[in-house]
């Protein structure tokens, strides 16, 4: 991905150098389990009852940020920038109001939102309370050596991911779904997160292919780093790579299949009306 020297977005919040605590959790097993949370955006310590947990572990808020920090800062604040310009030209075109850009907050270890405590066990997700996406940006070494999903692009996705849940929002869909969720029994409620989730996945692929033409900003391979990344976060494959039976009915991001197919819809379409996965009878 061609980024370096480009706009950076104002829209960023760094609390990096406020440094909370975080969990201290044993064993490799539970760094894959957190890894889960990392890729899902979703509270995934239920599963970490079996692995054991400490408490806080308070680092200093003097510490200066690292070369490795402040290169995934800028990438970020990039990445944000063309959310910013690209679906401020979709929504100029295709919807006929004005975009909001949402902010980004940068984290490490932990930090707070009106929506919840963010860490390591929710890993990234974006708060429709405070219209803000909360990032620990160590998430993305973790995205290569741990899950295999490497590359600048595989980041630059999950970012787009959380920002398709703004768009969601600017475009009133987010709360519906929240609405109509809080009524429906549990698998219910799950099958519609799915289908929130995976908007969010084309809303991607969406900014992908307008990343390229408007910025010319793919290298070859980065749409495939993308795609890898959406194969190794789906619900089915996390469970079995956690030692579990999938169980469709606790699914609430989707299948690997379904997040790489409505990730590709988005990009191949560039189009907001392609990406209605409430109205498919086939996700």
């Amino acid at each position: 991905m061609r980024w370096r020297g480009r706009r950076q977005s104002r829209n960023i919040e760094d609390r990096r150098s406020l440094r909370g605590g975080g969990m201290k959790i044993g064993g490799i097993g539970a760094l894959l389990v957190i890894v889960i949370g990392l890729f899902l955006g979703v509270d995934v310590s239920p599963l970490l009852d079996d692995l054991g947990t400490s408490g806080p572990s308070p680092r200093s808020g003097t510490d200066a940020l690292s070369a490795e920090e402040k290169a995934a800062g800028e990438f970020v604040a990039v990445t944000l920038a063309d959310t910013e310009d690209i679906w401020s030209d979709i929504f100029r075109r295709q919807v006929g109001k004005p975009y909001r850009p949402a902010t980004l907050v940068l984290f490490s270890g932990a930090t707070r939102s009106p929506c919840g405590g963010a860490n390591m066990a929710t890993g990234p997700f974006y708060c429709p309370l405070d219209r803000k996406v909360y990032l620990d940006t160590a998430f993305f070494s973790t995205l290569a050596r741990r899950m295999g999903a490497k590359g600048d692009f595989a980041a630059a996705y999950v970012v787009a991911h959380e920002i398709g849940h703004h768009v969601q929002d600017e475009l009133g869909i987010l709360s519906k779904a929240t609405a109509i969720r809080k009524r429906l029994p549990e698998a219910e409620s799950n099958a519609v997160s799915v289908r929130v989730e995976l908007q969010a996945d084309c809303y991607a692929g969406i900014w992908a292919r307008h990343a390229q033409e408007k910025f010319a900003s793919l290298e070859a391979g980065d749409v495939e780093e993308a795609m890898n990344a959406a194969r190794r976060i789906g619900d089915d494959t996390l469970q079995r790579n956690a030692g579990r039976r999938p169980m469709p009915d606790t699914f609430t991001h989707g299948t690997s299949a379904q997040r790489m197919r409505w990730f590709a819809r988005g990009f191949e379409s560039g189009d907001l009306a392609e990406c209605d996965t409430f109205g498919a009878r086939q996700l």
